[in-house]
């Protein structure tokens, strides 16, 4: 079973996509803010990491930061996950080290066909 890190501080969100992506068949694990989130990565090896950006303790683009430059889990793909929807976010999720970019509210096709991509 394909595992993915959802970095999501909403419960809300957090339960909503969780549920959806394990439904699809995926191993969901979560957590909650990025320093957290980089703890998890280490420890599980997800094949992929959903990653919002707004997070508490740790951002999530300082903790993108530190993923991509730790050889551990530096291959791991991220898919950014943010309600700020212009040009400019994009550009700074992928300059920090995001292998792509998605607006909230989530369009779960939009984000499956993603991490498709990302999988193979």
């Amino acid at each position: 079973m394909t595992r993915i890190l959802l970095v999501e501080d909403n419960e809300m969100n957090r339960d909503m996509l969780s549920r959806r992506l394990s439904r699809k068949g995926y191993e969901v694990v979560l957590a909650c803010d990025g320093k957290e989130a980089i703890e998890k990565a280490q420890t599980t090896a997800p094949a992929i990491i959903l990653m919002d950006l707004s997070l508490p303790v740790l951002d999530g683009w300082e903790a993108t930061r530190r993923l991509k430059a730790d050889s551990q889990t530096s291959d791991i793909p991220i898919i950014a996950l943010t309600a700020h929807a212009i040009d400019s976010d994009r550009e700074e999720a992928l300059k920090c080290g995001c292998d792509d970019f998605d607006t909230k509210p989530i369009d779960m096709s939009r984000l499956l066909t993603k991490i498709t991509a990302f999988l193979g």
